[in-house]
């Protein structure tokens, strides 16, 4: 019995050593798992923080991508009205009556006859006006105006441009912001 005993003290010295052993490795194991879900969740949380950042840096974006392209957008539109009205009004001081033109071309003539005494007058060949009814000394004709005229010294070594399209591009470059403010605002 004696055998037996000391069998028994071996086998349960030799339990509980198996025993201490296993809860030392469970309490490790679980201590690893216990590190490992904190690691992953302050990974998870750091990546939840970047994407979140991300998205918003991607919605800042968007956002000012599409508030960019409606500018571009009204814009367009803006040169669009400007460039038609441009049209229209040349269009309309292209189509006056010839008693209008007539008025407005004395007026350019009296202006400019300061620059060119006894000019020339070159008018559109749709212009039916005598040098006499001008106040010049000639008229000459030219099918590239198609209104407005040209002042010419007698020996063509001075010029002024008064055709409608010169004078009306001029006048609109020079006050295109206050266009711009009457006509949007």
């Amino acid at each position: 019995m004696a055998l037996e005993n000391v069998t028994k003290d071996i086998q349960a010295d030799a339990d509980a050593k198996v025993r201490s052993i296993q809860d030392g490795a469970k309490a490790e194991i679980d201590r690893i798992f216990a590190d490992a879900e904190a690691a992953i969740s302050d990974m998870k949380e750091r990546e939840d923080k970047k994407l979140e950042s991300e998205i918003g840096r991607l919605d800042r974006q968007v956002i000012s991508s599409a508030e960019l392209e409606s500018k571009n957008l009204i814009l367009a539109k803006k040169k669009e009205i400007l460039a038609r009205t441009f049209n229209d009004v040349l269009a309309e001081l292209e189509s006056s009556s010839k008693k209008d033109k007539l008025a407005r071309y004395k007026s350019l003539i009296e202006e400019a006859g300061q620059l060119i005494p006894d000019a020339i007058a070159v008018i559109s060949d749709k212009d039916d006006f005598s040098a006499e009814e001008l106040g010049v000394e000639a008229v000459e004709k030219d099918n590239r105006i198609v209104a407005g005229l040209i002042l010419r010294s007698k020996d063509g070594s001075t010029e002024v441009d008064l055709q409608y399209k010169t004078l009306l591009t001029g006048i609109w470059d020079s006050n295109l912001k206050a266009l711009s403010d009457i006509l949007f605002g």
